[in-house]
């Protein structure tokens, strides 16, 4: 399996290439290289890669907040985007989800797109004392104009899909699993506190309610043979810990190789107080993935 952000909120070219992460050069022909952009939200690309016979699925995770900054990186990279079999839209905020359109008409054909039903809410933001603003929004009808063919689901599904679109080969054993809603359980995680959604409406405006959870915040799931999970979050508005936990609760499997994505803990006094509890929660997880590797070599487990 193999992970190509293609949008991130912040880039640095003077990192080195490793073992396991590929950077573009700076330099390319003796001439400066273009360099990729970066802006507030996330895009990727997941491939997963067959040993055995010639064949990958390539799948596009979130779309990113601009219009075009995904397509920009992708020419950069030499990503066609033709080869994507289907989007999986993590929510339905503007800096995931902006770049889908475009993204489709790159694609020039039939697209799925595994999204939860949540992402197509009317939303606002009201901050106490200020003007509330509405939320840009997924327009369902602009999606299915430019041939997406819409996966609404609430609850777990999986890539690749086949026949009615929600299930999948129990012969193929390279599966990406999407969680669909991710339960809060550790009370960590408010959500998006100034998140309002459109309820019914009365003579002269519409009635706004409560949408703190985002409650369609959903990740993808992966299992590497002899290496435990793969967890990609978008923004992660479910909390990192819930879904790790979720991960592991759904799969049956307690090894965690990479947690990769957002975790969302930036935004002020509003998530501060979740970050210490959340990184001593990532702690467990990674003592545990110790705790078998070291067993396997036959020495005692780290207390």
């Amino acid at each position: 399996m193999s992970v190509t952000i293609l949008m991130d909120n912040y880039t640095d070219m003077l990192l080195p290439s490793s073992s396991t992460a590929v950077r573009p050069p700076i330099l390319m022909n003796e001439t400066s290289f273009l360099f990729p952009i970066a802006e507030h939200g996330f895009s990727a690309i997941i491939e997963i890669l067959y040993n055995d016979i010639d064949k990958k699925n390539r799948y596009l995770f979130d779309t990113g907040v601009s219009e075009n900054g995904i397509i920009y990186n992708a020419d950069l990279f030499g990503i066609d985007f033709r080869t994507i079999e289907a989007i999986v839209l993590s929510h339905g905020h503007m800096d995931h989800c902006r770049g889908v359109v475009n993204a489709l008409k790159r694609m020039f054909k039939p697209t799925d797109i595994i999204v939860h039903p949540d992402a197509f809410l009317k939303r606002w933001v009201v901050f106490p004392g200020r003007k509330k603003e509405k939320m840009p929004t997924l327009d369902e009808n602009e999606l299915r104009n430019n041939r997406a063919i819409l996966h609404k689901i609430k609850d777990l599904s999986y890539l690749p899909l086949i026949n009615d679109g929600n299930s999948f080969d129990n012969n193929n054993h390279h599966l990406l699993m999407i969680t669909g809603q991710i339960p809060r359980e550790t009370g960590l995680e408010k959500g998006l506190p100034p998140q309002y959604k459109e309820g019914e409406s009365n003579n002269k405006e519409k009635k706004l309610v409560p949408d703190p959870l985002v409650n369609d915040d959903q990740a993808v799931i992966a299992n590497i043979k002899d290496k435990g999970l793969i967890i990609i979050t978008g923004y992660g508005h479910a909390g990192i810990i819930n879904t790790i936990n979720y991960a592991k609760k759904i799969t049956g499997i307690n090894k965690i190789y990479t947690v990769l994505g957002g975790f969302h803990l930036t935004g002020g006094t509003i998530f501060k107080e979740a970050i210490e509890p959340t990184i001593a929660g990532l702690q467990r997880p990674i003592r545990n993935t110790l705790y078998h590797v070291i067993v396997r070599a036959g020495k005692e487990p780290i207390k």
